[in-house]
């Protein structure tokens, strides 16, 4: 099957707040408004649309990235004291990354919560040996 998502609306509270949030952790472009909506660019082929509609949060967005792109963001996320959590219910336990399944099967992921309090997922699938994995546990 050749379908793609092309683009994502989430509801958000505070569009400023999330557009700071997404470029600063995830590395995101803004491409700015667009209507009602504030449009980061994800990849080449992905847009994230912010809409200041509210919300009680409880999105989950999960995204995969090469292990380099990956240790960039968790890095910024330790670095800007963000809570995390080695699976989806143990944010705020600051372990992890955890061993959970995706799309493309077992990866390694960490999760946290955007501004709005939607569950942030970041992923990688490449194989990591245990001593590497251990070193980026101790973090």
């Amino acid at each position: 099957m050749s379908m793609r998502l092309d683009h994502l609306i989430l509801a958000v509270n505070d569009p400023a707040a999330s557009v700071a949030f997404y470029e600063r952790v995830l590395g995101f472009t803004s491409e700015g408004q667009r209507g009602p909506f504030s449009v980061l660019r994800v990849s080449d082929d992905l847009t994230l649309q912010l809409a200041p509609w509210g919300t009680p949060g409880g999105e989950h967005l999960a995204f995969a990235m090469t292990r380099g792109e990956f240790d960039d963001v968790f890095g910024r996320v330790r670095d800007t004291g963000l809570p995390y959590g080695d699976s989806f219910h143990t944010v705020g336990n600051n372990q992890g990354p955890g061993d959970e399944d995706g799309s493309r099967g077992p990866g390694k992921a960490v999760y946290f919560f955007d501004p709005s309090k939607h569950l942030i997922e970041i992923r990688h699938y490449e194989a990591v040996s245990s001593a590497t994995t251990e070193g980026t546990m101790s973090r």
